[in-house]
C-alpha cells in the first residue's frame, strides 16, 4: 500500500514546503508552516482519477465587444470606487481591519439594491443570525428583502444559491471561515481559503451573480491568506481608516473591469456610513491658518482631487540621534527631503527632532506632495505661517529640482473652488491654464521655494518697521 503523501504549506504565502520548519523560506515568517494533504481540495478530483480533457472553442480576438453590465448600488461612492457599480459575474474582494466597518458598508449596500427590486442574498460565517439582524436595525436596512444565511459550509451554500431565482448579489463574511469537504486541513488555512473562492468565483461566472467576499487583513494591512486569492478574482478594494477619525475611505487597488486608483470616502456616524461628496472640505475643516508648519497639499486620487493639510514640526533635540515620526506618508521619503533641504538649500536639521503629520487620517501615496512637505518643514523651523490661501504641489529630484506632476488643471480647479487663490507648482507644468500666470507661483528649484518662504519673513519684518 502505497504511503499518504503530506507537504507543509506557510499559511502567509502559500510557500510549500517537504518537511516542517520553523521559518518559512518564502516570507520570512515565523511558525505559519502547517502539514496539509496535497491529496485535497484544489488539484485533487473525485477518487484522484485523472479525467480525459475536452476540447474548448477557439475564436479570433476580432469581433463584437459588449459592455460588462453593471449593478449600480446608489452609493455614489460605492460605485466610484468600483467603477460604476458591481459588475455582472465578477467576484469582488474587500480587505479592512477588524471593526473598520466592513459589514456595515456592505450591509447598506445589500439594502440598497435590495429597496431597487434587486434578490440579495447575505451570507454571514462569522455572527449568528441574530447579530445580523441587530445590525440591520441599527442601519435601518431590517424592513428590506435582504436573505439572510449563517453558514460556513462551501457545498451547502453553493446548493443554497442554486435553489430559487439566481442572485444578483451574493455577499460572503467573511472568506477565512469558509470550508469545503474536498479539503482536509482547517478552516482558515491556504487550502481552505483557495478552495472556497474558487468555487464562490466558478459560481459567479456560471450563474452571472456578483459575488463580494470579505477578507481579513495582516498586520501588515494586506488581505490574510494565499496571494493567489487577489489574482483570481475581479476586483480587489481596501477599506482603510483610523479608529482615532470618523472618515473611512474605500480604496481601489486592483480592478479588470475599471480605474484602479479610485477611491470611495465615508464618514462613520452612529447610524451607519455616510456618503461625503466632498472629502477637501473634510479634511480641511479644523485647519489652524496663522500657524507655522502647515501646507495645504493639493493631491489626486484616481480622477478625485483631494486637497489635505500637512503638517511638521521641527524641534531642538536633546537626543545623540534625533527622531523621524512619519504619520501618513512615507518615511523614506521624508529622510530624502531631508537630506536635500540640507545638501542643497543649507537649511540644517541634523539637530532637530521631525514629526510630520497628514491631517485627519489621509494617506498621501503620490510623489507630488514632496513640494508641500518641504514648505511645511521650512515654515516650521523658521516659525513663519505660509499664506492662507495657497496650495502646493510637486515631485523633488535628487539634485533639488522640482518636477512637474500630472492632472496639475485638475488641481488647481479643486483648489480655487474651495476658495485658494494662488498655488506654488513647479515651472513648466503640462496643462496649465492660460492666463492665470499671476495667480500661480512656479519654482525650477527646492532652493528657489525655501528663499521664496525666507523671502516673505524678510518682507514682514521690513513691513512692520515701516509702521
Amino acid at each position: 500500500m502505497a504511503k499518504a503523501r503530506t507537504q507543509f504549506v506557510c499559511q502567509n504565502c502559500g510557500t510549500v514546503h517537504t518537511r516542517w520548519a520553523g521559518k518559512c523560506d518564502g516570507c520570512g515568517e515565523w511558525n505559519t508552516i502547517v502539514e496539509e494533504d496535497p491529496m485535497g481540495g484544489i488539484g485533487a478530483g473525485p477518487g484522484k482519477v485523472p479525467k480525459k480533457g475536452r476540447p474548448v472553442t477557439l475564436t479570433s480576438l476580432s469581433g463584437e465587444i459588449e459592455e460588462a453590465p453593471r449593478i449600480p448600488t446608489g452609493m455614489a461612492e460605492l460605485d466610484r470606487a468600483t467603477g460604476g457599480g458591481f459588475v455582472r459575474g465578477s467576484a469582488v474582494l474587500i480587505g479592512g481591519d477588524p471593526g473598520i466597518g466592513k459589514s456595515t458598508l456592505l450591509m447598506q449596500a445589500a439594502a440598497a439594491l435590495s429597496r431597487k427590486g434587486r434578490r440579495v442574498i447575505y451570507v454571514s460565517g462569522e455572527e449568528a443570525v441574530a447579530q445580523v439582524r441587530l445590525r440591520a436595525q441599527r442601519l435601518q436596512a431590517a424592513e428590506t428583502d435582504v436573505l439572510l444565511a449563517a453558514e460556513t459550509n462551501v457545498e451547502d451554500i453553493l446548493a443554497t444559491l442554486a435553489e430559487g431565482k439566481r442572485p444578483d448579489l451574493v455577499i460572503i463574511d467573511s472568506i477565512q471561515t469558509l470550508w469545503s469537504d474536498t479539503a482536509d486541513s482547517a478552516p482558515g488555512t491556504v487550502t481552505q481559503v483557495r478552495t472556497g473562492v474558487q468555487a464562490m468565483i466558478r459560481f459567479a461566472k456560471q450563474t452571472g451573480a456578483t459575488m463580494v467576499l470579505v477578507g481579513h487583513v495582516t498586520k501588515d494591512g494586506q488581505i490574510a491568506g494565499p496571494r493567489v486569492v487577489e489574482h483570481m478574482v475581479d476586483a480587489v478594494l481596501y477599506f482603510e481608516g483610523d479608529r482615532g477619525h470618523h472618515y473611512r475611505i474605500l480604496r481601489t487597488v486592483k480592478n479588470r473591469f475599471g480605474p484602479t486608483d479610485e477611491i470611495g470616502v465615508f464618514e462613520m456616524s452612529d447610524r451607519g456610513l455616510r456618503e461625503v461628496a466632498n472629502p477637501s472640505e473634510l479634511f480641511l475643516g479644523e485647519r489652524n491658518e496663522k500657524a507655522p508648519g502647515a501646507a495645504v497639499f493639493a493631491g489626486m486620487e484616481g480622477t478625485r482631487p483631494v486637497l489635505v493639510e500637512v503638517q511638521a514640526l521641527v524641534a531642538q533635540t536633546s537626543l545623540g540621534t534625533p527622531r523621524r515620526a512619519v504619520v501618513g506618508w512615507d518615511s523614506s521619503r521624508l529622510s530624502m527631503i531631508l537630506a536635500v533641504l540640507e545638501a542643497h538649500c543649507g537649511v540644517r536639521l541634523g539637530s532637530h527632532d521631525v514629526y510630520l503629520n497628514v491631517a485627519g487620517g489621509y494617506r498621501i501615496s503620490e510623489p507630488a506632495a514632496d513640494m508641500a512637505v518641504a514648505s511645511a518643514l521650512v515654515s516650521s523651523l523658521a516659525g513663519l505661517a505660509l499664506p492662507a490661501d495657497c496650495v502646493y504641489f510637486g515631485e523633488v529630484s535628487l539634485s533639488g529640482a522640482v518636477r512637474p506632476v500630472a492632472h496639475t488643471a485638475q488641481r488647481l480647479k479643486e483648489a480655487e473652488k474651495l476658495g485658494f487663490a494662488r498655488a506654488v507648482l513647479p515651472s513648466a507644468s503640462p496643462d496649465l491654464p492660460k492666463g492665470t500666470a499671476g495667480r500661480w507661483s512656479e519654482i525650477e528649484s527646492l532652493p528657489d521655494l525655501v528663499a521664496r518662504i525666507a523671502g516673505s519673513r524678510v518682507k514682514a519684518g521690513e513691513g512692520t518697521d515701516g509702521n
